[in-house]
């Protein structure tokens, strides 16, 4: 190969010492201690802290040791699960070689990739790896993957003076090009500074626990404010107050609930992953289930990235292969006629003898060697027996001009190449129309696959010495028609997101015409949905975001730079976005998204690192399974912030019964007390109903956008489970003073009377709460219904509970430091009653729900009848 004068040793070392080496920059990250800090210092644990700090000054270091104890968990939870590592520009760096061959001192020399330099004669050969962006040089049938970058899944043919960039490789010819870029000027760190240049965005579900968290704590405050000053007008001491305006606020905010929360995520992203989905960040278990709008690729997410000969056309007849990916063994179905097997042997036979890529078998799988296209010509040769055999004495490379490419191998000259580019040398014009093998071409082209024609002659007298001398008086050998199969359940998968009420769009690199055929054939797009081509996409992003606002539309030739408008313009038109991609340049795109998929077979480390989930098995109806889990999520925790809230009611009413007696009505249950039911027992039924399988029907509703604290959760936890929870804690309370000889009008009595009094209050919101759990499995039908042993957690769980509260009860070290004692038989009678209570409440809410329910669709059925 001719080459250039490239630099000289003293050069490149002053080019390397001014503009240092060529490596991507390293981002800024946040330190292990910033992280932990910041998960010590937000808002729910500021007022925590607060909350300790007023104990410690009233004189209760039990309370303000036990409120740092939770804050510390919630912390420490919250910052092991943390998993967004933000490491995709390290991954970018390694797409860089770590050798490459560059002239200097006006011959080869072997680098390492660090030390080329802006100016740097590159000397590249099929299979190399571009390390910096450049302007070719020379070239000899030189063809480029640039898919990684563009999202283009055909090679693309350069030519002299035309720009290579670094990330993307060679797949046939040799070149020589002058380096123009390096590290930070080059385009793929341009794709690196896309993916990191802006923070991810809040998931839906920490927009809303956000939400809950802060309406929670501003009524927690404003109660707790509102007992202080009551305590303060009745005479009591400034220390009495303040330890109820903690008490207040304790019994209000539901401490347990964050790391329920993660927990609950815990459970799903570990569904996932049997599922084949791996979750990187744990929001995106809820996201997914969130989801409205899916932005998909093609190559890779909806098929499977092997390109496969499907179909062979000769002028003796024709054969279909209906066997996809690259393995030899395949059922090969010919036409009648003895001839045909013959025919398409020599297809396929000029076919790869014009070809330099192949298939070759890596532990235990088939897979390509260079151009996937010419790999699956290999195949093709395989599983037809074509022999291969014949030293190819000329190439003649392909040209884009040309736009075929030939050889002479033995005593023939064969040719490969676009259909119109070799039909006419076969005395067969494509434009007029007629003949067998443009009715052929037309029909293999409307089915959406790539067509390849093969041709040759006998080479003659004299070997030709250029492409012209070649490339002339072909006999027309067949027609190759390739396709790169969709997954076998893409289809499916597709249907279920439709059904599910998700819309899917394909925004895709490859061709408008290419994308149009493979969404039609896995069911993405409808003969009335549209085709864009970025260059047409208008500016305004609410009016791109209008223009996309539908299912099944395709946008093809799409820049990293498209995929992230597209998506801010989704997400601005209130979607909730999840983008799949396999690619570098997909990294931005899946990194802005509400939820970024990346493909874990077939996709790239940039990918994976940008993503928010990666599909192991990189089917596209493994989404639809996450999809299910993560609406089961967030039901899952609309369960446990039920269960949480009712509790909080019967936490909050002895305060409230205090207040509104002045003083007399002694309280029921103490501070530690409430943390030791928030902490000790709630946590682990609400673990378990975090951990709740999916219910039958949750793909056939519209995706979970809605609140967590909404009216059902709102009515039930408040109206209905937290005053039945109440009710019997009173009553068990209030009964074991009776019991004793306790009249209205008298004084309450102390001692050990009270300590049993406030045991049962303690015991009975204990066993109704453990009702409760399975109460909480849902909204609308009974325990009995779903089945008690359906959630193999729950028992379990509500026996650890109730083994914990008999701790803190009956061991007397225990008893003392929670200021309570053992219920008597009254209290025990009381609290076990509570049981029975609760889940009659529930069930009688359940029924009255489900007439309402009934009624309102006859009423509107009935209004639709003429």
């Amino acid at each position: 190969m001719r080459t250039a004068r490239g630099l000289t040793a003293p050069e490149a070392a002053a080019r390397l010492a001014r503009d240092g080496p060529n490596r991507l920059p390293t981002p800024a990250r946040r330190s292990a201690l910033r992280r932990l800090i910041d998960q010590l210092v937000h808002f729910f644990a500021i007022m925590l802290w607060a909350a300790a700090a007023l104990a410690f000054v009233a004189g209760l270091p039990q309370l303000g040791i036990a409120i740092v104890v939770v804050i510390v968990l919630n912390a420490v939870f919250a910052f092991v699960q943390e998993s967004r590592a933000g490491r995709a520009a390290d991954r970018l760096r390694d797409l860089l070689p770590l050798a490459v061959t560059v002239i200097r001192d006006n011959r080869p020399q072997q680098v390492d990739a660090s030390e080329v330099v802006v100016g740097d004669l590159l000397s590249l050969e099929s299979g190399d790896r571009i390390p910096a962006d450049g302007t070719v040089v020379t070239a000899e049938g030189l063809r480029i993957d640039t898919s990684l970058l563009t999202g283009e899944s055909e090679p693309v043919a350069v030519d002299v003076a035309d720009e290579v960039h670094a990330g993307t490789f060679l797949v046939e010819g040799e070149a020589s090009a002058r380096v123009t870029a390096i590290g930070a000027g080059t385009g793929l760190a341009w794709i690196a500074h896309l993916t990191t240049a802006s923070a991810p965005p809040a998931s839906p579900l920490t927009l809303e626990l956000r939400r809950v968290v802060r309406t929670i704590a501003a009524i927690a405050l404003a109660v707790g404010g509102a007992f202080f000053a009551v305590a303060m007008l009745t005479g009591e001491p400034a220390s009495d107050g303040l330890v109820f305006a903690i008490g207040v606020t304790v019994a209000l905010v539901p401490e347990a609930l964050l790391p329920t929360v993660t927990l609950s995520l815990a459970w799903g992203a570990e569904q996932m992953a049997r599922k084949k989905a791996l979750v990187r960040n744990l929001d995106a278990v809820e996201t997914l289930g969130s989801t409205t709008f899916i932005c998909t690729d093609k190559t890779g997410t909806l098929t499977l990235n092997q390109m496969t000969v499907v179909e062979v056309w000769t002028p003796s007849g024709g054969a279909r292969i209906r066997t996809p990916g690259y393995a030899p063994d395949a059922v090969v179905e010919y036409e009648d006629g003895v001839s045909v097997a013959a025919a398409v042997r020599r297809a396929a036979r000029a076919g790869v003898l014009c070809s330099t890529g192949y298939v070759h078998r890596v532990e235990g799988e088939w897979r390509a060697h260079g151009d996937p296209m010419e790999a699956a010509l290999d195949a093709l040769a395989r599983r037809v027996g074509a022999e291969t055999d014949g030293d190819v004495v000329a190439r003649f490379p392909f040209d884009p001009r040309r736009r075929r490419m030939s050889v002479v191998a033995g005593d023939e000259v064969l040719v490969k190449g676009a259909p119109d580019a070799v039909l006419p040398l076969c005395g067969v014009e494509v434009d007029e129309g007629g003949g067998a093998a443009v009715a052929a071409l037309a029909t293999l082209t409307h089915r959406g696959l790539r067509v390849l024609a093969v041709a040759g002659r006998p080479v003659g007298a004299r070997v030709p010495s250029s492409a012209a001398e070649a490339e002339y008086g072909l006999e027309l050998y067949g027609l190759l028609g390739m396709e790169d199969p969709p997954h076998a359940d893409v289809h499916e998968a597709i249907a279920a997101c439709r059904h599910a009420g998700i819309k899917v769009a394909m925004i895709t690199g490859d061709h408008p015409a290419t994308a149009a055929a493979i969404a039609a054939e896995v069911g993405l797009r409808r003969p009335d949905d549209p085709v864009h081509v970025s260059v047409d996409l208008p500016d305004d992003e609410a009016v791109l975001a209008a223009l996309l606002d539908r299912d099944g539309v395709v946008v093809a030739r799409v820049s990293p730079e498209d995929k992230l408008r597209i998506a801010r313009a989704l997400r601005a038109r209130g979607h909730v976005v999840a983008m799949t991609g396999d690619g570098v340049n997909d990294g931005p795109a899946l990194h802005e998204a509400d939820i970024g998929i990346a493909m874990g077979r077939s996709g790239t480390d940039v990918a994976r690192e940008a993503s928010d989930l990666v599909l192991l098995d990189d089917h596209f109806a493994t989404i639809v399974a996450g999809v299910e889990l993560g609406r089961a999520t967030f039901l899952n925790i609309r369960r446990f912030l039920t269960y949480h809230l009712s509790d909080n009611v019967a936490e909050l009413t002895p305060f409230v019964v205090w207040m509104l007696s002045g003083g007399q009505f002694p309280l029921a249950l103490g501070v530690l007390q409430i943390l030791a039911l928030d902490i000790g027992t709630d946590t682990w039924s609400a673990v378990a109903l975090g951990a709740e399988p999916p219910s039958k029907g949750v793909l056939d509703r519209p995706p979970v956008t809605g609140r967590l604290l909404d009216r059902t959760v709102a009515r039930r936890a408040f109206g209905v489970l937290g005053p039945t929870i109440t009710l019997f804690s009173m009553a068990a309370f209030v009964l074991t003073f009776v019991a004793a000889g306790w009249r209205p009008g008298d004084p309450f009595p102390g001692g050990s009377t009270q300590l049993a009094a406030s045991g049962a209050a303690f015991m009975a919101v204990v066993v109704a709460q453990s009702a409760n759990a399975f109460g909480c499995r849902s909204s609308t039908r009974r325990p009995g219904e779903l089945g008690w042993m359906s959630n193999r957690l729950l028992l379990p769980a509500v026996a650890l509970a109730l083994t914990v509260s008999l701790l803190v009860v009956y061991v007397p070290a225990l008893a003392e430091a929670f200021d309570h004692q053992g219920p008597t038989v009254v209290g025990w009678a009381v609290a076990l009653a509570g049981a029975a209570g609760l889940l009659a409440s529930d069930a009688v809410d359940k029924a009255v729900r489900g007439a309402l329910i009934t009624r309102q669709r006859r009423t509107a059925s009935s209004s639709r009848r003429p």
